[in-house]
Parts: C-alpha cells; sequence; structure tokens
C-alpha cells in the first residue's frame, strides 16, 4: 500500500507542475465535451498523458480510468481512476483552485463497487499535498487530518458545485437557496477534489454536489473517509452521480434530512 501511495504522490507532483507551467505559458481550450460549458485543454491532455505513461512504466498490468482518455482494462485488477486537472474552468481562467486527483482502486471501475486504496490530491498552486490509504489515516503534507466534529448544522460551512448541465445548475441552485438559511454559509470554490480534502482538513465542515463523474471524487472521498467523515449519495447508496455529500456522521445526518425535505434526492 505504501508503494502505491508513493508512486501516485511522485506522479501527481510531477503531473501538478507541468500543468502549473502550462497555466503560467497560457492555456488554450482544446474542445468542449458534455455542454459548451464543459471545456477541455490542452493541459488537461498532456497532463493525463503524462500521469498515464508513468503509471504504464510502473505498473504495466494495472488498468487506468481517466477524465480526458477512457478507460483501460488491466489484469492486477487494480484501476488508476484519474483527473488531471480538477477544477478545469477555474484552471482556464487562472484562478488557483485546481488539483491533479489520483486514485487507486480495487475491483469494478464504478463506485459503487471498487474499494478505494491509495488516493492523492495535490494542488499545484498552493502546494498542499493530500494523501490517503484504505485504513491508514488521512495526511496534508505529511500532517494528520481529522474532519471536524460536533457542529451543529446552522453553524456549519458547506462547500458545493454546481453540475455543467443547466437544468441541473437551476435545481441545484434552488435546494442551495432553501439551505442557506439553515447553515453558516456556502462556498462553490470550483474543485470537488479540493473541496471533498477540505472536509478531510477542517476547512469545510461538509460538501454536496451532484453530477460528479467517478474521477472527480474517487481521491477525494478516499482521504475524506480516512479522515473521518461520512461519504454518501442519495439516501442508503453510496456516493454517485446522483449524488455526493461529505461530512462528519452526525452532521451528514442532519444535511441529509435537511437536504430530504427541500427535494434534492426527488
Amino acid at each position: 500500500m505504501s508503494e502505491l501511495l508513493d508512486l501516485a504522490v511522485s506522479i501527481a507532483t510531477e503531473a501538478g507542475e507541468l500543468a502549473r507551467m502550462r497555466r503560467a505559458e497560457g492555456v488554450s481550450v482544446a474542445a468542449s465535451k458534455s455542454s459548451k460549458e464543459d471545456i477541455v485543454t490542452f493541459a488537461d491532455r498532456e497532463t493525463e498523458a503524462l500521469i498515464r505513461s508513468r503509471i504504464k512504466e510502473q505498473c504495466p498490468d494495472d488498468g487506468f480510468f481517466g477524465e480526458e482518455s477512457g478507460a483501460e482494462r488491466g489484469t492486477s485488477g487494480r484501476t488508476w481512476v484519474v483527473d488531471p486537472i480538477d477544477g478545469t474552468v477555474n484552471f482556464f481562467y487562472g484562478i488557483p483552485q485546481y488539483a491533479v486527483s489520483i486514485a487507486v482502486v480495487e475491483g469494478e471501475p464504478d463506485p459503487a463497487r471498487w474499494s478505494a486504496l491509495a488516493g492523492v490530491v495535490f494542488s499545484p498552486a498552493s502546494g498542499d499535498l493530500f494523501t490517503a490509504t484504505v485504513g491508514g489515516g488521512a495526511f496534508l503534507n505529511g500532517e494528520p487530518i481529522h474532519v471536524n466534529t460536533a457542529v451543529p448544522l446552522d453553524q456549519a460551512l458547506v462547500g458545493t458545485g454546481f453540475a455543467y448541465r443547466a437544468e441541473v445548475r437551476t435545481a441545484h441552485a434552488l435546494v442551495v437557496a432553501g439551505l442557506i438559511g439553515q447553515v453558516r454559509d456556502i462556498r462553490r470554490m470550483g474543485s470537488a477534489a479540493l473541496d471533498l480534502c477540505a472536509v478531510a482538513c477542517g476547512r469545510l465542515d461538509a460538501y454536496l454536489e451532484r453530477e460528479l463523474s467517478p474521477w472527480d471524487h474517487a481521491a477525494g472521498a478516499l482521504i475524506a473517509r480516512e479522515a473521518g467523515a461520512r461519504v454518501s449519495g442519495t439516501p442508503g447508496n453510496p456516493p454517485g452521480r446522483e449524488f455526493v455529500l461529505a461530512a462528519d456522521p452526525a452532521l451528514s445526518k442532519a444535511l441529509e434530512s435537511a437536504l430530504d425535505a427541500l427535494g434534492a434526492f426527488a
């Protein structure tokens, strides 16, 4: 497990440095994906290609599941789930809230069926390096981290994000509008991986979002769990495309009830 984490850290930091250099040189859009707002830059593609090549060199039998280049099955039973630049819109605009996210999972490349083994989220702009292994705890720059506990709903600082599809953004905005009067405040920072890590280290009390892809939360969810968070989806389900909610278990339950009353899971 430690060898997997060390490799993931090495690859993530190298990829992060490449992304940071490309941001300094200037960024251009390569294409749109699910909607015209859902962009991919040439730097996304170049960074993922670097990550993929490094994994292939060191773990040729492992599978790969990346945002930009799709999935490739391996024979080892392990898959590397990669978001080369999580927070691409931030990256494009020069907002320093983006990250390289790499997770190693066992089992099918599906959040409902895999078991995460190791995860790394690296922020090139700040230098923050979040890491975790299953059963080994979560760390920020080598120091142990833990979620905030005993936070009542009305004192919770809650992070969220909005999907690229306009109709989903609009529906979620109505839920957030109903929730904001019940909590301390809402933050929208633009990187799911970093938001989950913010819960893990206490910079946020909770985080919730709809329509995340597996690579958005694979590493961050493990880091949050290892820091003591409950990471769930719609009530009774694991995190998935329908919903992701992360917080200390007691606060998670309170938020789940408030969200259900607001129709978030309808």
